[in-house]
């Protein structure tokens, strides 16, 4: 990963699905700085359950162009690059702060650290605070990676399952 220019911004470039690295090796090999934020996720498979290394945004990586003094085009038809995104016909920036803020919260090995993961663990009781099934009881039977949990309702007699989102539900 190259540093950014002085004049240069941020902008976003949307990738080929699962080529973030291969856009941004090419990218780098242009002179352009590239930022692909990564994080660690756990992954279970076949009763073995390993860590990998994961885009924080999948399909897409920053990259920092002086629109003045770089040929920003040629990102468009970079190897693993779908395209730039852009508002018109100029490329879209990054607010300031938002690189600085994502690698401020990296650590020493470069990957992001992600916020701590929901308050409840399977078996605990909860109440559904929102939605179609509000005021109802469940148990926690786990949770997703996407802060969604899974929870067992009991519906007519049955328990069932229902995913809700972690900001949804309530110790009961």
């Amino acid at each position: 990963m190259i540093s950014a220019e002085p004049n240069s911004r941020w902008f976003v470039a949307q990738t080929h699905i699962n080529g973030e690295a291969k856009a941004a090796s090419h990218l780098s090999r242009q002179g352009f700085a590239v930022y692909l934020p990564r994080y660690l996720k756990r992954r279970s498979h076949a009763r073995k359950v390993e860590t990998i290394a994961r885009p924080l945004f999948p399909r897409y990586l920053f990259v920092a162009i002086d629109l003045a003094a770089q040929r920003w085009r040629a990102i468009q038809s970079t190897l693993g690059v779908s395209h730039l995104v852009c508002w018109g016909d100029r490329p879209a920036s990054v607010e300031d702060g938002v690189i600085s803020a994502l690698r401020a919260r990296e650590d020493e090995a470069g990957f992001v650290r992600l916020a701590s993961r929901s308050p409840f663990s399977p078996g605990d009781k909860v109440r559904i605070v929102e939605g179609a099934f509000v005021d109802s009881l469940a148990l926690v039977e786990g949770v997703s990676d996407h802060d969604r949990v899974a929870v067992l309702l009991d519906l007519l007699g049955r328990k069932v399952r229902v995913l809700v989102g972690a900001d949804l539900i309530a110790a009961a």
